[in-house]
């Protein structure tokens, strides 16, 4: 029987994260990541392989961040782990014993079983399999009409990129706005006109009542009635946790679908641990159980479990996520942290927003400025940011970063009035208007 100190289930970006990050903290300890892909694509990248990159190859992590970390790597399934005896047995028969355990599993596409139609030819959903990926490119060569069914960020971002490449491309959604379960209303209505604009039609409102065709695909059946022609449809309507294996080794599932575990990261067996999409996810505010699955929090998490395998810190530990999403429409992009006005309204906060509308260069008649729209959601009470929403040119992924920081460490919205901000005219807003500073003094004029 092979022996390794610590064993990490699954390989893709949380799985290595815990890895390279356990090995950094205890580096006498041995570490083995077992994952069944032979190549691990980057996950939020699998989008852009349908438009702006060449193919599957150009969005690879490659195995030197784990071999040159120390972390030794084996391309097999595991197929049971025996919780009490700490050994697992893998598909090619070898069984394995391990001193602490990182379940990585990730999570699976949701495929409705009430929906009909789901297994005709050229109905596909968005995996992290890059196999499964190179099919759906090859499958799509020929398909002219293709409709992208969710409109959350794989589902917008999927349906963005094949645009690019000529397709007749319609989503579908059946809120009455894209992006809106992450925007507030007057932002999902932006993303929706850009994305319109660029060539994407738009159907809210409505959801899939059945897909149609004989073998293959050749339309959706709405459920207001309407038809739409297809020669290819996207099922991106979510993911479930992939727990089946924890499960099946006696770990607790909370009643969501996810792996229970503390602010460690670990579950009720100490020397067992879960993070990513598997694993239970608590509002940062509410501590209410969440369903939110980003890479972000996932290797935050990662990190956190890394951290504390051997040897546990109060100051290492996962306190909710705050939920920090960007994406980007062309030179456009969107960014939130934390809670928005509608969700913190909804909890029952008392809260002030305010939105304020800069640019993110100075002066304004530089190459490449943008516009740029901070909104910012505090508590009446003292001024706690509780959330933020962010709109302009590439700067957005980092200011959104910014705000998630300020959620994160309960800041409030005098520390922002206070705060020394660094400003350059080819990198960032004018310090005479900066857009995060403006809204928060809007905000401190409300409360």
């Amino acid at each position: 029987m092979e022996k390794t100190d610590v064993l990490v289930i699954g390989g893709s970006a949380t799985g290595i994260v815990a890895a390279v990050t356990g090995k950094s903290s205890y580096p006498d300890k041995d570490f083995l990541l077992i994952r069944k892909e032979k190549q691990v694509v980057v996950p939020c990248g699998i989008p852009y392989i349908f438009g702006s990159l060449e193919g599957s190859e150009q969005d690879v992590v490659a195995d030197a961040v784990l071999t040159q970390a120390g972390v030794k790597v084996k391309i097999d399934e595991v197929v049971s782990v025996d919780e009490k005896n700490k050994v697992c047995r893998t598909n090619d028969g070898t069984e394995i014993g391990f001193e602490k355990l990182v379940y990585a599993t990730g999570s699976t596409p949701v495929v409705p079983k009430w929906l009909g139609g789901a297994d005709l030819e050229n109905v596909v959903t968005v995996p992290k399999d890059k196999e499964y990926i190179d099919e759906m490119l090859a499958r799509f060569g020929d398909c002219k009409k293709i409709v992208t069914v969710g409109g959350g960020f794989i589902g917008v971002e999927m349906s963005d990129e094949l645009n690019k490449k000529g397709k007749d491309v319609t989503l579908v959604e059946i809120l009455p706005h894209i992006l809106s379960l992450v925007f507030d209303e007057e932002i999902t209505v932006q993303a929706e006109e850009l994305l319109k604009s660029r060539g994407v039609k738009i159907k809210t409102g409505a959801g899939v009542k059945e897909i149609l065709g004989e073998k293959k695909v050749n339309g959706v059946l709405l459920s207001n009635g309407e038809e739409v022609e297809a020669d290819a449809v996207i099922l991106s309507m979510g993911y479930r946790p992939n727990v089946t294996l924890a499960e099946e080794s006696g770990v607790k599932i909370n009643e969501k679908g996810f792996i229970r575990v503390d602010e460690y990261m670990r579950t009720e067996n100490p020397d067992i641990f879960a993070i990513g999409d598997c694993a239970e996810k608590r509002d940062f505010f509410t501590r209410k159980l969440s369903g939110v699955m980003l890479a972000s929090t996932g290797c935050a998490e990662a990190r956190i479990a890394g951290m504390n395998l051997y040897k546990l810190s109060t100051l290492k530990t996962f306190g909710g996520t705050v939920a920090v999403f960007s994406t980007a429409l062309g030179e456009t992009a969107f960014g939130a942290a934390g809670l928005t006005e509608s969700q913190a309204k909804q909890e029952g906060f008392d809260i002030v927003a305010a939105t304020f509308e800069g640019i993110d260069k100075h002066p304004g008649t530089l190459p490449g400025t943008h516009k740029q729209t901070v909104k910012l959601i505090a508590t009446r009470e003292c001024g706690v940011v509780l959330g933020g929403e962010v709109v302009g040119g590439s700067s957005v992924g980092e200011l959104t970063n910014i705000v998630g920081l300020i959620v994160q460490n309960r800041m409030t919205i005098n520390s922002i009035l206070t705060a020394q901000i660094g400003t350059h005219p080819l990198l960032t807003a004018p310090p005479t208007a900066y857009p995060l500073i403006k809204a928060a003094e809007i905000v401190a004029k409300n409360i």
